[in-house]
């Protein structure tokens, strides 16, 4: 789309709109919609000075946002080996050992999604096999949830962890993964494409925001800068966080300051405990297939509440990677304790939020709702790792059912918020929504219509974004939508005892694509405040514009 002023009608599609549901035409004028209606009306005021498209039945949604991403890695991801087909540590090695034949001598080898858990034998290769599959060179091989890592020798020698905690063999986890991760780090060109990648793949997935969490251990403050510099203005909007800890209100400030580059607060992947499949995420009870661990907790109740009443104190953002039952006790002692040190009127007003929260009971969800908190949630987690006979099951027994408790949040209060954390899920909205309606526990099941708010509205309003009509369509809203081509559209609930569509007017409710077909809707067209952002090449040949 133009950077001028330009009027587009879009028409002859199907627009999600609560402005009036059965809509099949938008207006847009510039940056903003202007109008939204039926085809009848649109014949009435189409004239020479717009730019008509013809939808030919796609439907105009708002775009959305990933509420929980990690750029950087994500284009580290969309380049790296590909170690997810790996089923063994035989065939991680083989691999390895393809892609070093092809690397230039001194790079870096870099992989990623390897998962054990998945393995007949779950033997992970040792530091003097992954060194010959390897050719000698550095090798830093993320695990899929990217809590551990394999690494090579060489880059352990790079990175001074030899011998070190936290290197076991190949397997480098807590400081010794985060040395690591610096010493594979890519250098600023390298990154700057990195960058240029991910945007551009989240946009091609009708992506116009992400909210990208950052920390010292996964991305330093000079990655930050160059994420939010003048080079990625044309990709989707990047709201950031800064997962950084601090015990008072003048040390929060003077990090905010020192960081150089606007950030919504010092929130996100600032971890509280680790995650299931690494074994590291912190439970009450004894992890089912390791019995001598619980995980670990990264900080303490009076370290977490020092942090929200800092924050809370000067009206930012904080917030927590927290995934275990126990790590999300500590975050609510800690809320606790802030309350009591600034009073529960600021920690409300300060709106935190919590990443991940996979296992939390009734009590805990009602508890978050009374201090305001939201809940950023990776529904691809379920559909990945839940189910019979899944990772969750494996690490957790019975305690899997009820995980990612969704419909729990949801009647509690909580707020959801919904993402990816790319690069361990890929960024694919539809399939994410599909994953709340397909929970792998039917009792945390929700609507299509939920857990799109969730993908859209409710993550802008996580973010406090400027425009509190970001993430719909009416008149006077942004015009950030993306255009896809479907199958069929429909109202779909998560009850399998409530008929699944319903096209009765009276229900007043949008249509969204069915999402039980093989095919997921195909993104033609993504466009944030007027600026177009991805045009497929279909998008011209399958739609009429003059």
């Amino acid at each position: 789309m133009p950077d001028e002023r330009t009027l587009t009608l879009y028409r002859n599609g199907s627009v999600y709109s609560a402005a009036d549901p059965f809509a099949s035409a938008i207006l847009v004028d510039g940056d903003t919609v202007a109008w939204i209606g039926s085809e009848q009306a649109a014949t009435s005021i189409v004239d020479s000075r717009m730019d008509v498209v013809d939808l030919d039945g796609a439907l105009v949604a708002p775009g959305f946002i990933d509420s929980h991403v990690h750029v950087t890695d994500t284009g580290l991801r969309l380049t790296s080996l590909d170690l997810a087909p790996a089923h063994s540590a035989a065939e991680l090695l083989d691999a390895v050992a393809r892609e070093a034949s092809a690397l230039p001598a001194g790079a870096v080898l870099r992989g990623f999604g390897w998962d054990e858990a998945g393995w007949n034998d779950p033997t992970l290769p040792g530091a003097e096999e992954l060194a010959r599959a390897a050719g000698g060179r550095p090798a830093f091989l993320n695990r899929v949830d990217v809590h551990s890592a394999l690494v090579s020798p060489a880059l352990a020698e790079a990175a001074g962890i030899v011998g070190a905690p936290g290197l076991d063999g190949a397997l480098a986890r807590g400081e010794a993964l985060y040395a690591a991760r610096e010493a594979a780090r890519p250098s600023a060109q390298e990154i700057r494409h990195l960058h240029a990648r991910a945007l551009k793949h989240a946009a091609s997935r009708g992506y116009v925001g992400l909210v990208e969490q950052a920390a010292p251990g996964l991305a330093g403050p000079d990655d930050l800068r160059l994420l939010l510099g003048p080079d990625n203005a044309s990709g989707p909007e990047v709201i950031a966080y800064w997962g950084q800890a601090v015990s008072s209100a003048e040390e929060a400030r003077e990090v905010l300051a020192d960081l150089g580059v606007p950030v919504r607060g010092l929130a996100g992947d600032l971890n509280i405990d680790g995650s299931i499949g690494s074994r590291t995420a912190l439970l009450s009870e004894p992890y089912t297939d390791a019995q001598d661990t619980r995980g670990r907790a990264f900080l303490t109740a009076e370290q977490i509440g020092a942090h929200l009443a800092a924050v809370s104190a000067i009206g930012v953002q904080g917030g927590f990677h927290v995934i275990g039952d126990a790590g999300l006790r500590l975050a609510l002692e800690g809320l606790r304790i802030a309350s009591e040190a600034v009073g529960l009127s600021a920690v409300r007003a300060a709106g935190h939020r919590l990443e991940h929260v996979e296992m939390a009971s009734e009590a805990d969800a009602e508890a978050l709702a009374g201090y305001g908190v939201t809940v950023s949630a990776q529904p691809l987690f379920d559909a990945v790792w839940g189910g019979p006979g899944g990772l969750y099951e494996r690490r957790l027994g019975a305690r899997h059912a009820g995980m990612n408790p969704f419909l729990r949040f949801h009647s509690a209060g909580v707020p959801l918020a919904f993402g990816s954390d790319s690069p361990v899920c890929a960024p694919s909205p539809w399939e994410s929504i599909r994953a709340c309606l397909t929970h792998s526990d039917p009792d945390q099941r929700i609507s299509a219509r939920a857990a799109f708010i969730g993908h859209t509205r409710a993550g802008w309003r996580a973010v406090k974004h400027r425009n509190p009509l970001m993430g719909q369509l009416a008149p006077g809203a942004p015009a950030s939508f993306a255009v896809w081509r479907v199958d069929e559209l429909m109202v779909q609930v998560a009850d399998e005892r409530v008929q699944a569509w319903s096209t009765d007017p009276r229900a007043r409710t949008p249509l969204l694509p069915a999402l039980d077909t093989e095919r997921l809707p195909e993104c033609l067209q993504t466009v944030h405040e007027g600026r177009e952002l991805f045009r497929s090449e279909s998008f011209d040949a399958g739609l009429a514009r003059r």
